[in-house]
């Protein structure tokens, strides 16, 4: 599909960019479709879709003008050092069904991808992820899926997709394209304790609100490792952001909100991101006001980015071998000389190099690597080994 085809899909924002070259709003650096051009593309575009769907939601809340109101904040924030290109492709018309949303999404996020576009969706409820994953199967792509939640919206085999039940769907669909999923924030007095072993043992990495509070540098090689980040709006704090579908009294503050959306632009390998679950709730627009401010860390991210991912011969890196005991091989790491982010190799079978070459290098921390001088795998090596196998 071309680009110019994806415009039936959409309507046109109530807030419009007002353009004033006396400032260095982003306002005028939003662009249509048809201001687009292939020098855009190149420096890399973020395009910004509003979404109202809720039909598969599980609260009861309203999702109409979440979108407009967190443009009109957006559009009013400053540039910052960095020059963006933000592509508003407008609101999603809702299908008739919610499956006929769930297709266009799908087509969507398929096509702006195979254009080097990033979409980045606003509002909704959060079984869109579900929408998102299902491009990838257009695109023939494995993914790794990092979900920022209280919960992790398993719900069981004989329910309904929903919002709170969608990443079970992503599991269990045929073909599965899934290679890993990583939450981080759930709050354990959400999550059932049955729940909490079946992610250990799919191997996926889940990550405790205040264990990510306390180092939260951690979810860093998380992040850095997505290709599709979802972030749950009701994973802050309802005193930082009470409109929102499910408020609770603990969360991540706004500025904790603000460095994950950072991280997650820094990631190369990020190619699609949604802010779920705002509603239109009267709070004097703080809600909206901070999603766009996590936006705008997205986009300092983004334009921060490096091309970095190692190589077995390249120059710039510091490879380390680590011996294990109990190990035939050691832990290979690589380190960046440019920004001293940390790398694992892990084997995998060369017969599924096609399904898996973009996965064996591992993105980690120091602390990885301090874990395995002290003779010990570190988790995150072997949760990606056990998968590889």
């Amino acid at each position: 599909m071309n680009l110019d085809e994806l415009l039936h899909y959409f309507d046109q924002p109530e807030t419009v960019p007002v353009k004033n070259e006396a400032t260095e709003n982003l306002a005028n650096y939003v662009k249509t479709l048809e201001e687009l051009t292939d020098s855009d593309v190149s420096k890399g575009v973020i395009a910004l879709i509003g979404v109202t769907e809720n039909r598969n939601a599980t609260t009861w809340a309203k999702f109409e003008g979440v979108a407009d109101d967190m443009r009109r904040h957006l559009f009013n924030l400053k540039r910052g050092n960095f020059n963006p290109v933000i592509l508003d492709l407008g609101n999603l018309k809702n299908g008739d069904s919610v499956t006929d949303t769930y297709a266009a999404i799908a087509e969507i996020v398929a096509t702006l991808i195979r254009h080097a576009i990033t979409p980045f969706f606003i509002g909704g409820s959060q079984d869109l992820t579900y929408a998102q994953y299902l491009a990838y199967q257009k695109l023939e792509q494995t993914v790794n899926i990092v979900g920022i939640d209280p919960t992790f919206d398993l719900g069981t085999i004989d329910n309904e997709l929903n919002s709170e039940t969608y990443l079970g769907k992503i599991i269990t669909h045929q073909p599965n394209h899934l290679f890993n999923f990583s939450n981080i924030g759930y709050q354990t007095y959400f999550v059932e304790q049955p729940q909490i072993e079946l992610m250990q043992k799919m191997f996926f990495d889940v990550h405790r609100l205040g264990d990510i509070r306390a180092k939260p540098e951690e979810c860093e090689p998380v992040l850095r490792n997505a290709d599709i980040v979802s972030f749950d709006m009701s994973s802050i704090r309802s005193a930082d952001a009470r409109a929102i579908s499910k408020p609770t009294p603990n969360g991540f503050y706004a500025e904790e909100a603000c460095k994950i959306m950072r991280y997650a632009g820094l990631s190369e390998k990020l190619s699609c991101v949604g802010i779920f679950e705002l509603t239109d709730e009267e709070d004097g627009g703080q809600t909206t006001h901070l999603a766009a401010q996590m936006c705008w860390f997205f986009l300092e991210g983004y334009y921060s980015r490096k091309v970095e991912m190692p190589t077995a011969n390249s120059s710039n890196y510091t490879l380390y071998n680590v011996p294990v005991q109990n190990s035939e091989q050691p832990i290979v790491f690589y380190k960046s000389n440019m920004t001293n982010k940390w790398w694992m190799d892990v084997p995998y079978s060369v017969s599924k190099k096609n399904r898996y070459e973009r996965h064996h290098f591992v993105p980690c921390s120091y602390n990885d690597y301090l874990t395995s001088v002290n003779d010990e795998v570190p988790d995150r090596w072997w949760q990606a080994y056990q998968k590889l196998l």
